[in-house]
């Protein structure tokens, strides 16, 4: 029993990474690049007025996958504190 839960653990915790953190790293190079484009464009001189600003945050696509690694690595961490106190 303590060893099916120790390989869920690492089943669902390569699972989580594997699908949470393309989605983080896609929405954080996105980010960048907006940033930067606005900063190129502050200083061209062509900043865009208050309020107004390239970023959309994340998609709804990247939200999921984001939730769903997360709702994986929970799993994980509680199937690697039952299997170690039980074990």
């Amino acid at each position: 029993m303590t060893g099916a839960l120790l390989i869920t653990a690492l089943v669902a915790g390569v699972a989580g990474l594997a699908i949470g953190w393309p989605a983080w790293r896609s929405y954080r190079q996105r980010e960048a690049r907006d940033q930067n484009a606005e900063r190129y464009q502050t200083w061209r001189g062509r900043a865009r007025p208050p309020g107004g600003s390239l970023r959309e945050g994340m998609t709804g696509s990247e939200r999921r996958r984001i939730w769903l690694g997360a709702g994986l690595a929970i799993i994980a961490v509680a199937c690697l504190v039952i299997g170690l106190s039980t074990g």
